[in-house]
Protein backbone atom coordinates (compact mmCIF):
# COMPACT_ATOMS: atom_id res chain seq x y z
CA UNK A 1 0.00 0.00 0.00
CA UNK A 2 2.85 2.46 0.52
CA UNK A 3 3.90 2.33 -3.15
CA UNK A 4 0.35 2.47 -4.15
CA UNK A 5 0.09 5.80 -2.06
CA UNK A 6 3.79 6.91 -3.38
CA UNK A 7 2.39 6.42 -6.85
CA UNK A 8 -0.69 8.31 -6.54
CA UNK A 9 1.08 10.90 -4.96
CA UNK A 10 3.07 10.77 -8.02
CA UNK A 11 0.18 11.52 -9.97
CA UNK A 12 -1.09 14.34 -7.95
CA UNK A 13 1.94 16.22 -8.65
CA UNK A 14 1.54 15.66 -12.14
CA UNK A 15 -2.09 17.00 -11.98
CA UNK A 16 -0.21 20.13 -10.28
CA UNK A 17 2.24 20.67 -12.98
CA UNK A 18 -0.97 20.06 -15.43
CA UNK A 19 -2.92 23.03 -13.57
CA UNK A 20 0.35 25.21 -13.38
CA UNK A 21 0.87 24.19 -17.36
CA UNK A 22 -2.69 25.16 -18.46
CA UNK A 23 -2.63 28.32 -16.52
CA UNK A 24 0.22 29.52 -18.23
CA UNK A 25 -1.07 28.31 -21.82
CA UNK A 26 -4.24 30.61 -20.39
CA UNK A 27 -2.14 33.60 -19.76
CA UNK A 28 -0.78 33.07 -23.24
CA UNK A 29 -3.95 33.32 -24.74
CA UNK A 30 -5.30 36.24 -22.54
CA UNK A 31 -1.78 38.14 -24.18
CA UNK A 32 -2.37 37.04 -27.61
CA UNK A 33 -6.32 38.41 -26.92
CA UNK A 34 -5.32 42.10 -26.60
CA UNK A 35 -2.83 41.68 -29.71
CA UNK A 36 -5.20 40.47 -31.77
CA UNK A 37 -7.55 43.15 -31.00
CA UNK A 38 -4.66 45.65 -30.74
CA UNK A 39 -3.96 44.31 -34.59
CA UNK A 40 -8.12 44.66 -35.44
CA UNK A 41 -9.15 41.21 -35.31
CA UNK A 42 -11.50 42.17 -32.99
CA UNK A 43 -14.31 38.95 -33.65
CA UNK A 44 -11.49 36.40 -32.63
CA UNK A 45 -10.35 38.32 -29.59
CA UNK A 46 -13.74 38.32 -28.61
CA UNK A 47 -14.21 34.84 -28.99
CA UNK A 48 -10.48 34.48 -26.91
CA UNK A 49 -12.97 36.42 -24.30
CA UNK A 50 -16.32 35.12 -24.75
CA UNK A 51 -15.48 31.58 -25.34
CA UNK A 52 -12.04 29.88 -24.95
CA UNK A 53 -10.70 32.09 -21.72
CA UNK A 54 -14.01 31.39 -19.14
CA UNK A 55 -14.01 28.16 -20.10
CA UNK A 56 -13.24 24.92 -17.75
CA UNK A 57 -10.54 22.63 -18.90
CA UNK A 58 -12.99 19.21 -17.66
CA UNK A 59 -16.77 20.42 -19.10
CA UNK A 60 -16.87 23.85 -16.64
CA UNK A 61 -14.30 22.79 -14.10
CA UNK A 62 -11.17 25.03 -14.35
CA UNK A 63 -8.07 23.20 -13.63
CA UNK A 64 -8.06 24.32 -9.78
CA UNK A 65 -10.94 22.76 -9.12
CA UNK A 66 -9.62 19.45 -10.39
CA UNK A 67 -7.00 19.64 -8.16
CA UNK A 68 -8.83 20.53 -5.44
CA UNK A 69 -11.40 17.64 -5.92
CA UNK A 70 -8.65 14.93 -6.22
CA UNK A 71 -7.17 16.13 -3.17
CA UNK A 72 -10.33 16.50 -1.09
CA UNK A 73 -12.36 13.26 -2.68
CA UNK A 74 -8.83 10.94 -3.50
CA UNK A 75 -5.75 11.64 -2.11
CA UNK A 76 -6.64 12.61 1.45
CA UNK A 77 -9.15 9.67 2.10
CA UNK A 78 -6.90 7.35 0.16
CA UNK A 79 -3.70 8.67 2.28
CA UNK A 80 -5.30 8.54 5.40
CA UNK A 81 -6.24 4.85 4.73
CA UNK A 82 -3.11 3.78 4.17
CA UNK A 83 -1.81 5.63 7.32
CA UNK A 84 -4.55 3.87 9.13
CA UNK A 85 -3.56 0.66 7.77
CA UNK A 86 0.26 1.04 8.03
CA UNK A 87 -0.18 1.99 11.65
CA UNK A 88 -2.20 -0.99 12.62
CA UNK A 89 0.23 -3.33 10.48
CA UNK A 90 3.42 -2.07 10.72
CA UNK A 91 3.57 0.01 14.23
CA UNK A 92 3.23 3.13 11.68
CA UNK A 93 7.00 2.27 10.47
CA UNK A 94 7.21 3.22 6.82
CA UNK A 95 9.46 1.08 4.01
CA UNK A 96 9.34 -2.15 5.99
CA UNK A 97 10.70 -4.33 3.17
CA UNK A 98 13.11 -1.75 2.31
CA UNK A 99 14.37 -1.97 5.99
CA UNK A 100 14.06 -5.59 5.86
CA UNK A 101 16.06 -5.60 2.69
CA UNK A 102 18.70 -3.42 4.28
CA UNK A 103 19.52 -5.19 6.95
CA UNK A 104 20.02 -8.24 5.43
CA UNK A 105 22.57 -6.79 3.12
CA UNK A 106 24.25 -4.99 6.24
CA UNK A 107 24.46 -8.07 7.78
CA UNK A 108 25.72 -9.94 5.24
CA UNK A 109 28.89 -7.54 5.02
CA UNK A 110 32.50 -8.51 6.44
CA UNK A 111 33.11 -5.14 7.87
CA UNK A 112 31.42 -3.79 11.10
CA UNK A 113 30.40 -0.23 9.50
CA UNK A 114 26.97 -1.78 9.35
CA UNK A 115 26.15 -3.22 12.48
CA UNK A 116 23.60 -1.98 14.30
CA UNK A 117 23.43 -2.89 17.80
Amino acid sequence: MQVGIEHVRRGYGRLLDCHHQVGRGMDRFDAAREKLREAGHDDLADELRDRHLPAGAVGDRWTYELVEAFERDFLSPIAEFEASARERLADGEKHVTERECQREWRDRTDGEAWRED
